[in-house]
């Protein structure tokens, strides 16, 4: 117990992952995770300030959201940073025009974006409709122009659905990227100025919040960059044989979505 209250001491936030952390989506909008409906609305009677902080890129945020309080949760459109929005922002300021590789999940986010004669890529999570097809169109738009721009939605390796692990939107990133012979800008986790957003919003300094989540890279090495501490849970995409060897080794580790018997209710009873 010792150790839990020296490590959490002086957390005034707490940033929540969704996918793997809250609920393993699927077939049928997915399942909750035993105990984390419950967990969450302990978390929100605490006095600590609640926002969450995903890479979802196959649902708009009001889906995410809909589905989310459809399973029990208490949450909000506003609680939420999520990519497709933020990436949104990042097209008008700098007026680019995408060529969009995603979800039609999330295609109707880009709704007012112009992509008319593309000047960027954006790829997101497309789930089947990353084929040859599709990659290579997103190739060829990217080699006819002098300065290519990608965005990728968040550059997770895979994920977690009912039906077992799912290659993610980072490993075609990773295609696009070897091909192409460019770099692509991620607006998503592990991106630092990803995190930043979400903590400004919660309005608390990186050393005062905390990130949950059960990607050991994006949600525990992202936030510790960011200096933030990072707890990792053991449900999800979680495998104990990448904790080590694949990320930070000085996260503390939970057995899932804090419950009862878990020490750091201690702190959310604050």
């Amino acid at each position: 117990m010792a150790a839990w209250s020296e490590r959490l001491a002086g957390v005034r936030g707490v940033l929540l992952d969704i996918s793997g952390v809250l609920h393993d989506s699927g077939e049928g909008g997915g399942v909750p995770i035993p105990g984390s409906v419950e967990a969450l609305a302990r978390l929100k009677r605490s006095q600590l300030k609640v926002r969450f902080c995903t890479n979802e890129s196959q649902k708009s945020r009001g889906d995410l959201v809909g589905l989310l309080r459809h399973m029990g949760f208490d949450i909000s459109e506003g609680e939420v940073t999520a990519p497709a929005p933020a990436t949104c922002l990042i097209l008008k300021e700098r007026g680019l025009r995408p060529h969009l590789l995603i979800h039609d999940g999330i295609r109707s986010e880009f709704a007012q974006i112009d992509t008319s004669n593309p000047n960027c890529v954006v790829i997101a999570d497309a789930g089947e409709s990353f084929s040859y097809q599709n990659m290579n169109k997103a190739f060829q738009v990217l080699m006819e122009l002098d300065n290519p721009v990608l965005i990728s939605l968040g550059k997770g390796r895979y994920y977690k659905e009912t039906s077992g692990l799912m290659l993610d939107v980072g490993a075609y990133t990773k295609a696009l990227e070897y091909a192409c012979g460019i770099k692509a800008e991620v607006v998503g986790k592990p991106a630092p100025g990803y995190f930043q957003s979400a903590l400004q919003e919660m309005g608390v300094e990186s050393h005062e919040a905390i990130m949950i989540g059960d990607d050991i890279v994006g949600d525990v090495g992202g936030a510790q960059r960011c200096g933030m501490r990072a707890l990792q849970v053991r449900t999800g995409k979680f495998r104990s044989r990448l904790g080590g060897s694949h990320g930070p080794a000085t996260a503390l580790l939970l057995p899932r979505v804090p419950s009862p018997g878990c020490p750091l209710f201690s702190l959310w009873d604050v």
